[in-house]
């Protein structure tokens, strides 16, 4: 019965992936360099890169093998040139922002992503963010389809970027909230087996102990798709509420892997367990960790010495009680003189 009641409550907070977002990043620096293009754009759908346009090869290109499938030339060329109006714009903007902040040269960076998500119950969220230099001085709200300066350099362009007779945040709301989702929907309808494919996650716990307090490591590698939800929980059911987590980060095979490591004080009776929680499971794993105690090994090495040290004591013996033994033997024998060196 309590097996069954943890993993009721455990299911409880299942993780679906069934949620899919499309994101563009679009970056303009002041100069090229360090490999870096002076304009890019890169689009990803669930954090997979489908298409590129840079200031070096100037051109909208499909990047996943099944987007080149379901595109037209007609739709890359037409991505071309609006990616090529941008790439004017970002010019004037990194202008703009070297000169709000202040700075007369050197290397600088305008960066936004503008992003939208459709939810596996068919709602919707959509984003848009401006950092400078990685720090994010605007953003626009889409709710109320208005920029806001998160930082007083950009007041003057968000005032004007609101101005109604720019009509500038209308056609971005229209954009974020219709034209972005329908194309998101066109991306998972014929990209779905590779957005959708599933593959269970590996899961190996170690950790050691030190003054009463164990650290511990879960490693949770070679999954797909990227959501997972990973946590330490003591005594298969209750969390701990202080560890360390990696991002997840990808595999050079498309799966991910993350680390989630934790820190607790041992007792008698308490057990550990690594919870994972994947969309390709049935049911959330927990894999137990099994601690070793270092006073068991010191007993048993020492044990294997002792016995060592016995046998080795008791062969010593047994070879000297031989030893003497046979040279008393000897010693009691009488001897025979040879007859050809007593002749005369």
């Amino acid at each position: 019965m309590e097996m069954i009641g943890t993993l009721i409550l455990l299911s409880l907070y299942r993780v679906y992936s069934d949620s899919h977002s499309l994101r563009y990043y679009y970056t303009g620096v002041s100069a090229p360099g360090y490999g870096i293009p002076e304009f890019s754009i890169a689009g990803y759908v669930d954090d997979k890169q489908i298409d590129l346009y840079t200031s070096d090869i100037r051109r909208c290109v499909p990047v996943a093998p099944w987007v080149k499938r379901i595109e037209d030339t007609e739709h890359w060329e037409k991505d071309t040139q609006l990616d090529k109006e941008d790439e004017a714009l970002f010019r004037h903007e990194v202008k703009i922002g070297m000169k709000r902040f202040n700075h007369s040269g050197g290397f600088h960076s305008v960066q936004v992503m503008v992003s939208c998500e459709l939810n596996d119950d068919g709602s919707t969220m959509s984003d848009e963010q401006y950092r400078y230099d990685g720090e994010e001085y605007m953003y626009f709200d889409v709710p109320t389809g208005t920029y806001i300066p998160t930082m007083s350099e950009a007041q003057i362009t968000t005032q004007r970027w609101n101005s109604p007779d720019l009509g500038m945040k209308a056609r971005q709301k229209e954009y974020l909230d219709n034209k972005c989702i329908q194309r998101l929907r066109r991306y998972i309808e014929h990209g779905r087996e590779e957005l959708e494919r599933r593959v269970l996650p590996h899961v190996k716990v170690t950790g050691h102990i030190s003054d009463e307090i164990a650290t511990l490591h879960c490693l949770v590698y070679g999954f797909h798709p990227r959501a997972v939800d990973v946590k330490w929980v003591k005594n298969r059911i209750d969390d701990i509420p202080t560890y360390q987590s990696t991002y997840v980060l990808p595999n050079p095979d498309g799966t991910y892997q993350i680390r989630v490591s934790a820190e607790v004080i041992t007792k008698d009776g308490d057990s550990y367990s690594c919870y994972v929680d994947h969309s390709s499971l049935e049911e959330p794993l927990l894999v137990r960790w099994e601690p070793k105690t270092g006073s068991s090994l010191s007993l048993i090495l020492w044990g294997l010495i002792l016995i060592f040290s016995l046998s080795l004591i008791l062969s010593i013996i047994t070879l000297s009680y031989v030893f003497l033994k046979v040279k008393r033997k000897t010693l009691d024998k009488p001897r025979r003189v040879d007859s050809r060196l007593t002749r005369t």
